[in-house]
């Protein structure tokens, strides 16, 4: 039994190590092989560089922004938590999520042993990073609508736009009525844990994965710990995730404005909607944190909205430095910072506390 046991785990170091040179032929193909068909880089590079001082400071002020707005869908979400706190754990995690394959399933464990050091309960965690999570990806379906809605307005719809619409208010309305049908009651609650838990089981058994136990049960405890977090942070929550969300997009607007796209070349409606589809397009993790992805998404659907090569592709990558390089070395000093302060308190404690 002992040499089987031990495949498992050999296999899945092996479709991780797969999965590292997937993400890594991904990347290379992009920047090295597409990117540079698509602009001039050298031209892209002068572009950034001849951005004014202000620019500048106009671009990284909205970035640092939209760091702080994501902190605050945290502090909404967990009570007793505070901005800083958020901000360590948040930007760890991150850290780890955009520069390591599948580093997103490890930034969670870094998540809940940040959160765990500062006395909050794993129950507690889970909760927020689940309701976090789906309000997430509600705001991310539900943009695709939001930009079709204004470029509809203006007469400027696409046919891929369109599509993602639709995917997007399916995908929303199925969404609703799970997320609906586990807080009607305890009956359809258990009902939908249970049913998850025996449409997870075969595919799980087939990674050589342990099969989910007790969901039904899980269910119901979810549904109780939820209606009552959301009684009172419901409205904290809906807001902060809409501003977290339109404070990314902010992002990409200025750092295109700023390197010169013109809103008579692409309207910000246009922007929304590359935005929009974007990131309903990548949510699968190809690659950590989408690099490679975004960028030649956001710039395939930009130029095709009528912008400069040079200019869209200057704009894009001012965007994804600012907001997947940036958060990189910063959450690194965060974590950095946080093992030294776990390091300091563990040495003040007696032998029997630690």
């Amino acid at each position: 039994m002992e040499p089987n046991a031990a495949r498992p785990p050999a296999a899945s170091g092996g479709r991780r190590i797969l999965r590292g040179v997937l993400s890594l032929v991904v990347v290379a193909v992009i920047f090295v092989g597409v990117l540079p068909r698509v602009a001039d880089l050298s031209e892209v590079l002068r572009t950034v560089r001849a951005m004014t001082g202000y620019e500048v400071a106009v671009t990284v002020l909205v970035a640092v922004w939209n760091l702080y707005s994501y902190w605050l869908v945290q502090v909404s979400v967990l009570p007793g938590l505070r901005v800083g706190q958020a901000a360590v754990a948040t930007q760890s995690s991150t850290a780890l999520a955009n520069t390591v394959p599948a580093g997103a399933a490890l930034g969670v464990g870094l998540v809940y042993a940040i959160y765990g050091s500062w006395g909050f309960s794993r129950s507690a965690v889970t909760l927020s990073l689940l309701l976090s999570g789906i309000w997430n990806n509600f705001a991310k379906i539900g943009m695709p609508v939001l930009a079709l809605a204004l470029l509809t307005l203006q007469g400027d719809a696409t046919a891929a736009l369109v599509t993602a619409a639709v995917a997007g208010v399916v995908a929303l309305v199925l969404a609703l009525i799970g997320f609906g049908l586990l807080l009607h009651s305890d009956r359809l609650a258990r009902a939908v844990g249970t049913g998850a838990e025996r449409a997870l089981a075969p595919v799980l058994l087939r990674l050589r994965r342990r099969p989910p136990m007790g969901w039904g049960e899980g269910a119901i405890r979810f549904r109780a710990d939820t209606i009552d977090l959301l009684r009172r942070r419901a409205v904290a929550l809906s807001a902060a995730t809409v501003v977290s969300h339109l404070s990314l997009f902010l992002v990409l607007l200025v750092a295109l404005r700023n390197v010169g796209v013109s809103p008579t070349e692409v309207t910000s409606a246009e922007v929304l909607g590359a935005f929009a589809f974007v990131r309903l397009a990548s949510a699968l993790p190809v690659t950590p944190g989408g690099l490679g992805v975004v960028e030649l998404g956001l710039t395939a659907a930009l130029v095709v909205a009528g912008g400069d090569e040079e200019l869209v592709v200057a704009g894009v990558l001012v965007y994804r430095a600012l907001t997947y390089l940036f958060p990189i070395p910063f959450g690194g000093l965060t974590y950095l910072w946080w093992r030294r302060r776990r390091a300091v308190e563990r040495s003040e404690l007696g032998p029997s506390e630690r």
